[in-house]
């Protein structure tokens, strides 16, 4: 890539792109649910506004009535924060697809919202390292960090460019590819460029997802142990909590099912 091209690719922008409903089967209205006094959701938000290298937060939810709900929490933001776009119950790739058109998101960091812990310094050295395989000969087109994963389940994001969301929405026609977001691309790899991101020490067995009540039970002590004194608690800090509180850790054991 010329020097440009490199201009244009680092000023390019970067933003979250987070999927959000209230009506999930599982743990019903999960990202309503509250913690230390506010919404997992807002939690998230907080969260992935802390990624440096983002330029903000669209929370991609649906056009159901409930969404009001989603809606009425990121107006608790400013707008340069976080925007809402609201598409598609079962077509989850063309509600992404029209929020990254929407708002001319040229890079797409995906994260969705029964991910309280996420860890916003990961996120920043993923993106470094996008940037950095965009500007090799084969311009990366998606990076995850689960396929191997090394990181707990819950840590799980990707990065992709619009370009590679367009063609898998213009192109993905099977119902999964559809209902999630990235299958096509994955199933490609002659039309994509992917690389794994992955650390040496492998916490892929730890389960930090919200799916279930045990994995809310979970969560919500990891947060009253250490959001009341550090609101930016980190990856490092929660291992530290579960080593010294392996009772914590017990709480959701029965679901660790990656």
């Amino acid at each position: 890539m010329n020097t440009a091209s490199q201009q244009t690719d680092n000023k390019s922008k970067t933003a979250v792109i987070m999927q959000a409903r209230v009506g999930s089967t599982r743990l019903p209205a999960k990202v309503l649910k509250t913690i230390c006094g506010k919404t997992v959701l807002e939690h998230d938000i907080e969260r992935c506004l802390r990624i440096k290298r983002s330029s903000g937060v669209i929370i991609a939810t649906t056009i159901e009535p409930d969404s009001y709900k989603i809606v009425e929490i990121c107006e608790k933001f400013s707008p340069e924060e976080v925007s809402v776009h609201r598409g598609s119950v079962e077509d989850v790739l063309g509600r992404y697809y029209d929020a990254a058109r929407r708002y001319k998101v040229r890079y797409v960091i995906r994260i969705t919202s029964d991910c309280p812990l996420l860890d916003f310094e990961l996120a920043d050295s993923m993106i470094g390292k996008f940037i950095e395989l965009r500007g090799k000969k084969l311009a990366i087109d998606l990076l995850f960090n689960n396929n191997p994963p090394t990181f707990p389940h819950g840590l799980d994001m990707e990065i992709f460019t619009f370009e590679a969301l367009e063609k898998a929405f213009n192109e993905a026609n099977d119902q999964d590819e559809r209902e999630h977001v990235t299958p096509y691309i994955r199933c490609h790899p002659e039309l994509f460029k992917m690389e794994n991101f992955s650390q040496t020490q492998n916490l892929s067995h730890l389960r930090w997802t919200l799916d279930y009540p045990e994995d809310f039970e979970f969560i919500k002590a990891v947060y009253e142990h250490l959001y009341p004194q550090n609101p930016v608690f980190a990856t490092n800090d929660i291992l530290t909590l579960l080593e010294n509180h392996p009772e914590i850790q017990a709480i959701n054991e029965g679901r660790r099912q990656r």
